[in-house]
């Protein structure tokens, strides 16, 4: 995305601002809300993600969504605006002055599919939070929509990240718990660095990245959306970049594919696609996707 800010200046608000979302740090606010004003896409899009995190950590509701709506309303880039809106969803009942603006972005034709998708999911959830909160409800599962107890969301949270009653939370250890199991005994490939991979374009990948100097999370857990968490092959977080082994060639696993990649899509990720037919060329293919995110070989 385009900045308008020394290249220095611009790679150093990138790195504070990850740096404050990881934090969680509610008087992180103040500076965040800050690091908004500046003129990169980049720096506005990671800075409001980073204030939506803080809502759960006691951040100021109302400092929060004054400071995110203008972008929200009305970002110059679309990322940036779904970041915006997405964070806005946080703050629920606080926000629910804007649910006319949000519904009015939903239908309009002209702004982007994924954008206007999070709109909806967003006016959606602070409706719902100002009923909550006007019936004294302060949690509700996000697999049956079924008030949860402090207790139960203290305890989903703190395994899921996610806010289950104690009926979904039973089932989703356990089918979460089988699933993880499987994954992990079907990493039988090493590559160099050590790392447990699970085919060989796989190791060929990570074996570039610690080449290339570029620190990675592999299969690592990550929420894209509300209702679905998946496990991408791996994360840059120095770049903030996926990306995807595409191995298979069966109608199941290309319907599954086609289902995550439309969830990057839909929450405006940076992905890059590899597929089998890249690995001869994979340092060429990596070098020039990865040069559109700042990485320079």
């Amino acid at each position: 995305m385009k900045s308008f800010m020394v290249p220095a200046d611009h790679h150093a608000a990138v790195q504070r601002t990850l740096l404050l979302g990881r934090s969680g740090d509610p008087a992180a606010l103040a500076e965040l809300i800050a690091l908004l004003r500046l003129p990169s896409n980049e720096v506005q899009r990671l800075a409001a993600s980073a204030i939506g995190k803080l809502s759960g950590f006691g951040a100021d509701a109302g400092a929060a969504v004054a400071a995110l709506t203008p972008l929200a309303l009305g970002a110059r880039h679309p990322q940036t605006q779904q970041y915006a809106i997405r964070a806005l969803k946080a703050y629920g009942a606080t926000a629910h002055a804007l649910v006319h603006d949000l519904r009015d972005i939903a239908r309009n034709p002209a702004i982007r599919d994924y954008v206007r998708t999070a709109a909806t999911a967003t006016a959606d959830v602070i409706e719902q939070a100002a009923k909550d909160a006007e019936a004294e409800v302060k949690h509700r599962c996000q697999r049956c929509n079924a008030p949860v107890t402090s207790d139960s969301h203290t305890r989903s949270q703190q395994v899921f990240q996610r806010t289950f009653c104690d009926r979904c939370f039973d089932e989703v250890f356990l089918a979460r718990r089988n699933f993880e199991t499987q994954v992990e005994l079907s990493k039988t490939i090493e590559a160099r660095d050590g790392t447990l991979v699970q085919s060989d374009g796989e190791r060929r990948i990570a074996e570039w990245l610690a080449a290339h100097g570029i620190a990675y999370r592999y299969d690592a857990k990550f929420r894209i959306i509300a209702e679905f968490q998946i496990r991408p092959d791996f994360y840059l977080p120095g770049l903030d970049v996926y990306i995807e082994y595409w191995g298979l060639d069966t109608p199941e696993y290309k319907m599954s594919m086609y289902k995550k990649q439309t969830l990057y899509q839909q929450e405006g990720k940076r992905l890059i696609s590899v597929c089998p037919h890249d690995l001869p060329s994979l340092d060429r293919v990596l070098a020039a996707r990865l040069s559109h995110y700042g990485f320079k070989a």
